[in-house]
């Protein structure tokens, strides 16, 4: 056979007519089956899973796994199976290190691009048309070997023609919920959100929604549905009761449900949490079972909800229509026994006429959820897969001519003096007459004063049709909303019938702002604005995705108060209460559209699939349209590319001419946007001649012990990037949910329900804890967004930068405290000058007068407000510095000298009382080895003991968290040397152990020395090699330690966990707690509690007794816990430590730690964070008795 290599070398002239040649064989309509020489086929066992292999098989007649269509695109192809829309990719092969992938058929993915090159015999080679990698197998060419993509390949196969019809890709279910072109029946188009008022004193009387529309209202045209209903589970449709909706069905027997409420979290049916692979069956638009799913137990549940609610007497002659927030997924609606509609869209909301349906008096209300539908292909969110009525349920009643939507824009003046308010308004008329109607539109400041009025004159609306209304006013000198202050004006709307009469009102808080791109970046009322966010998912331990609003306000409040500016939707619109707060709290929002089918990404290029996005995409715009927080549209998420987003992109600009952003399409959108680069490929993104702003949706992966080097993200960002302009942590919160009848303190992830599919922890990304408990990833993110920074000029001179867009310094206070050696020795607080954004400030600050010693001095520096806010108190910190203003001389610990013992010469009595222990003694000091293994094995101080276990110092080589996730390994340690002698002056011991351990493949030489004075005071010198093939977390010296010892104190950075990549928010000073208290609260257990750069610790028993480790030369790093590293990787969840709790104090001294990086989906630590091959590694510390 041929060289490959060699014919594309050859031939690469004619490769144009080799392609055509090719292009005439290859039959697009036609299944092949592709033959080995051997005669075994690809086969990819019909896997409907991204990231699974194709393999050799016999060819089996049947299989539909061996089948393949071969799709022209440009001057290559792509392989994919029709059968699961899933193509051969090279996705994370690595040249052969890795099999063959399958991945979403998509013909733009050039991981998918092909080359079909002739050989001899009518056989051809399969090359990537970019990589060169040909397809082959690394093993014998026999049955079940796995498929690679190499670069040394000269494989060749043959494309054998079959028979097999191509299967149509329009095939729909019987079933609305199985037909992707059904997504509505007899819904109501999109409008944004208000709730009608008979007139504007009622407005105003209903005080609490009136000036916070988050709150329920109290209007006589509502009326909520939401509290107790009837319910039923079935775990499959054809168990559901059918004829539930009728009247006469008897529903006494059933269980009640709370509205809203995801049934999941009430017992009824399996959360499943997935990350990309589809929990049903990948073939869209089919619900269908797979083997070893969840869904084969329960294939497709549905819940069916009843109650009855009575109609105001004065809604008589209105028109009503019932509102959904959100349901998952798809839902059937009757009233009274009449079928009204069917909704899909989870978190879209879906509104219903039914005038027609209701009666005076009591009513029934019935709503068929099903779990899944074809909609659930397009809601493949990384997220908990929950069900039924997540949100609001409620009535409204309007006048036969309505206000149905309202729009409101503004165009604002250059420079910032003018304000446009224009109003369209759409009026629809449902009687049969022709009606005339005008439109008053009242505008009112943060006080509640009419600062403008106008009339949109009469107009005529045909029986059952609807007219626009349009009308502008000019405002002088507007007050602007933005996040850093959210001023809002009122707008009322009171629609007016032919004689003047109002009939309906209503009213939007609205705020004037001014956004633009310019020089590739982005400008909010003509400031340069960096978006310094995270993505947020819908979720609450409890409930679910039911999330109340006082959770909602909880979130928002973090936000504000650690620094954060804005929030991505992610994935989907929230509920609408949200925006509300967003516009009020102030917050940029990126609002998302409800769209992501990362398990199957062909479909954004399926015309058939085109409604249902532009449906997604269209209703959220048209629901939010009017908030001002709503800086940016998304399309979606992780759904690749394709002419349905070219589509939706269309629909959403003729609505609305906010800029748009779509990840999945950078070109047709209106920004650049990346996920999880690294630093370089960051930079080298931003330098490509664009002329978009670029964003980075995802950055930054907070799973576990994470969020490594966020400062030198940020640091390029926002001092050197042509192009950024900010991003959003992934993600919030920890998407841990309680276990029904189980303890609300225990939170679960993936798996815990016995669901399958499931991607395990990886839904526990949060910057907080499912209860929204503060992380030190947390405050490492509010140092790093903080946006007043500091400078340390002359002596008795700070400066400070003011990088907020609109705030002015004069709204601050700053706080400053001088520590000596970690210890507040002076504080004072006063207003700061007047500085306006961008302006640099000077203040002086007398701190010379206090370093009158030779120790370390260091000033602390917080910003704080001046005044209350609505979302903080006056006192709150908004930024925070400290400087070292002086280095104190490292005084030598040196020893005591003391006397010989019992009229002897030596001050230690040496004796071997057992076989392989050697005991160094006098009085109140006892120190012991083992001989055979080199280790420390006691340490005595007046009679306590400091070791527990005999297990003093050995190499802890292990750590595991989730951005470095490693199993625990059985190292070997062998011992090369064990030497004592005394020191010279004979005032000390020296002993010496030297060990080499073995962890599989890798070998560490170390060395531990250990200089042992008579008081007590021992000297140890560590020294570890690292060889070329090393590849371990860290070099530490652990030991374990007296449980008395409970209580720590240390000289170093704290008080919160730290690590070198993420320790900005934890400044130098002295600290006390406990060993108990080190522990930090990572849904799932990994390595935690470290403190950088320690001077010294100390740890004591409740009598002050103990042992102080101080460092030499230079501070180390460490950790106090009951847990060894392996104890808490083997186990799953933090609510579990109390199973696994030692009682001895576990201590690891670390030389050199791995930083913590960003590696569960991201880049791992910066070089300066990681342990360097063929090094050695040393420190010192003294370990000495605490009186």
């Amino acid at each position: 056979m041929k060289n490959i290599l060699f014919f594309i070398g050859l031939f690469s002239f004619l490769f144009c007519c080799k392609c055509n040649l090719i292009a005439q064989e290859i039959q697009e309509d036609v299944l092949y089956k592709i033959v080995s020489s051997k005669g075994l086929v690809l086969d990819n066992h019909e896997s409907p899973t991204n990231m699974t292999g194709v393999f050799l098989e016999k060819e089996k007649k049947g299989a539909k796994g061996q089948l393949w269509r071969i799709v022209p695109y440009k001057e290559c192809y792509v392989i994919y199976s029709p059968f699961t829309a899933k193509s051969l990719d090279i996705v994370d092969t690595d040249n052969g290190k890795h099999p063959l992938n399958l991945w979403d058929y998509s013909r733009a993915n050039v991981n998918q691009h092909w080359r079909i090159v002739p050989d001899t015999d009518g056989r051809y080679a399969i090359l990537h048309n970019h990589s060169n990698w040909g397809i082959t197998f690394k093993e014998n060419e026999k049955e079940g070997a796995p498929i690679y993509a190499t670069n040394v390949s000269e494989t060749t196969w043959k494309f054998v023609k079959t028979s097999v019809k191509l299967p149509p890709e329009n095939i729909r279910g019987k079933h609305e919920w199985e037909n992707e072109q059904i997504f509505a029946v007899n819904k109501e188009p999109g409008h944004s959100t208000y709730i009608p008022y008979p007139s504007i004193e009622s407005l105003r009387n209903d005080r609490l929604y009136y000036e916070k529309p988050w709150e329920t209202p109290s209007s006589s045209f509502y009326s909520s549905l939401n509290g107790q209903w009837k319910f039923y589970w079935a775990k499959q449709p054809s168990e559901r009761p059918v004829d539930f909706y009728k009247t006469t069905y008897d529903t006494s027997t059933w269980d009640e449900i709370m509205v809203p409420s995801n049934w999941e979290m009430l017992g009824y049916g399996t959360p499943i949490y997935t990350n990309i692979t589809y929990p049903i069956r990948n073939n869209p638009p089919f619900i269908q079972t797979q083997k070893g799913y969840t869904i084969e137990k329960e294939p497709n549940a549905v819940g069916s909800y009843r109650r009855n609610f009575t109609l105001p007497a004065d809604w008589k002659d209105k028109e009503v229509f019932i509102h959904f927030d959100g349901i998952y997924s798809a839902a059937y609606i009757w009233i009274n026994g009449k079928k009204v509609g069917y909704t899909q869209g989870a978190n879209n909301d879906a509104e219903f006429n039914i005038t027609k349906y209701v009666r005076s008096g009591e009513n029934t209300l019935a709503v068929e959820v099903y779990r899944w539908s074809d909609g659930s292909y397009l809601e493949d969110q990384d997220m908990f897969r929950l069900s039924g009525i997540h949100r609001d349920v409620y009535l409204i009643a309007t006048p036969k001519v309505r206000l149905r939507d309202i729009h409101l824009t503004s165009v604002i003046s250059e420079s910032l003096d003018k304000a446009e308010l224009q109003v369209k308004a759409d009026i629809c008329n449902y009687g049969k007459k022709t009606e005339e109607a005008s439109l008053r539109v009242s505008l009112l400041n943060a006080k509640g004063e009419s600062i403008r009025s106008f009339v949109i004159a009469n107009n005529k609306i045909d029986g059952e049709g609807n007219t626009k209304f349009t009308g502008k006013a000019t405002l002088r000198d507007p007050m602007l909303w933005s996040a850093e202050l959210p001023y809002l004006y009122t707008i009322n709307l009171e629609l007016l019938n032919a004689a003047g009469k109002v009939i309906e009102t209503t009213t939007q808080q609205y705020g004037f702002r001014k956004i633009e791109i310019r020089n590739k970046k982005v400008y909010i009322n003509n400031a340069l604005t960096y978006f310094k966010g995270a993505n947020r998912h819908d979720i609450h331990p409890q409930l679910g995705k039911a999330v109340p609003v006082e959770s909602m306000i909880e979130d928002i409040l973090l936000f504000k108060r650690f620094n954060l500016n804005t929030i991505r939707t992610s994935h989907y619109p929230n509920d609408p209460k949200m925006y509300a707060l967003y516009d009020y709290y102030g917050l940029y929002v990126m609002d998302e559209a409800d769209l992501e089918c990362h398990g199957n990404m062909s479909l954004s290029n399926r015309k058939n699939w085109e409604g249902a996005y532009i449906d997604r995409v269209v209703r959220m715009i048209e629901r939010d349209k009017n908030h001002p927080s709503v800086i940016f549209w998304s399309m979606g998420n992780e759904s690749g590319s394709g002419q349905n987003f070219e589509a939706a992109y269309k629909a959403a600009k003729e609505i609305d001419n906010r800029y748009i952003h779509y990840e999945g399409m950078n070109n047709i959108a209106d920004m650049d946007s990346r996920m999880y680069p690294s630093i370089e490929s960051m930079i080298e993104q931003d330098k490509q001649p664009h002329d978009k702003p670029f964003f980075l949706c995802e950055y930054a992966h907070a799973m576990g012990n994470a969020v490594g080097n966020l400062e030198e993200y940020w640091d390029y960002i926002e001092n050197h990037s042509e192009r950024m302009i900010g991003g959003c942590i992934w993600d919030w919160v920890d998407q841990g949910i309680n276990m029904p009848g189980q303890s609300p303190t225990c939170y679960y992830f993936g798996g815990s329900f016995g669901d399958y599919p499931n991607d395990n922890d990886f839904c526990c990304n949060g910057l907080t804890t499912p209860d929204r408990q503060i992380t030190p990833k947390l405050w490492e993110v509010k140092k790093v967004y903080q946006y007043i920074t500091f400078e340390h000029n002359e002596k008795n001179s700070i400066g400070l930068r003011n990088r907020y867009c609109f705030l002015n310094l004069r709204h601050f206070k700053l706080h400053y405290t001088i520590l000596k050696n970690g210890i507040p020795i002076a504080e004072e607080e006063f207003g700061l000058p007047d500085g306006k954004p961008g302006e640099h400030r000077t203040v002086q600050i007398p701190y010379t007068r206090y370093l009158t010693e030779d120790v370390d001095y260091h000033i602390n520096l917080e910003v704080k407000l001046k005044e209350d806010c609505v979302w903080a108190k006056a006192g709150h910190i908004v930024a925070t510095e400290q400087f070292l203003l002086k280095k104190g001389t490292v005084i030598k610990n040196t020893p005591s000298t003391v006397s010989p013992i019992f009229n002897k010469a030596d001050i230690f009595n040496v004796v071997r009382e057992r076989e392989g222990v050697l005991y160094f003694r006098r009085p109140n000091v006892e120190v012991s080895f083992n001989e055979k293994t080199g280790k420390l094995i006691g340490l005595k101080y007046n009679g306590q003991n400091m070791i527990q276990h005999r297990e003093g110092w050995t190499l802890n080589w292990y750590r595991s968290i989730n951005n470095d996730p490693r199993s625990w390994q059985q190292s070997e340690t062998q011992l090369c040397t064990f030497d004592w002698k005394w020191a010279e002056d004979r005032q000390s011991i020296i002993v010496t152990s030297e060990m080499e351990v073995t962890v599989g493949k890798i070998k560490v030489p170390y060395s531990i020395i250990y200089h042992i004075y008579g008081d007590g005071k021992i000297q140890v010198n560590a020294s570890f090699k690292t060889g070329q093939d090393f590849n371990l977390p860290r070099l530490a010296l652990q030991g374990f330690f007296n449980p008395a010892l409970e209580n720590i104190e240390w000289y170093g950075r704290g008080p919160i966990e730290n690590y070198q990549d993420r320790k900005n928010a934890a400044f130098i000073g002295r600290y006390k707690t406990t060993v108990t208290e080190m522990a930090e609260h990572y849904l799932r257990a990994q390595t935690m509690g470290g403190r950088c750069d320690t001077n010294w610790m100390t740890l004591s028993d409740i009598h002050g007794k103990g042992i102080k480790i101080t460092s030499i030369d230079k501070t180390f790093d460490f950790s106090a816990l009951h847990y060894t590293d392996k104890d808490l990787w083997e186990t799953k969840y933090s609510h579990s430590l109390s199973d696994i709790y030692r009682p001895e104090i576990v201590i690891n001294i670390d030389c050199i730690q791995r930083g913590l990086g960003n590696a569960s989906c991201g880049p791992g630590p910066r070089p300066q964070y990681e342990i360097k091959p063929n090094m050695v590694y040393e420190y010192s510390f003294w370990m000495a008795p605490l009186e």
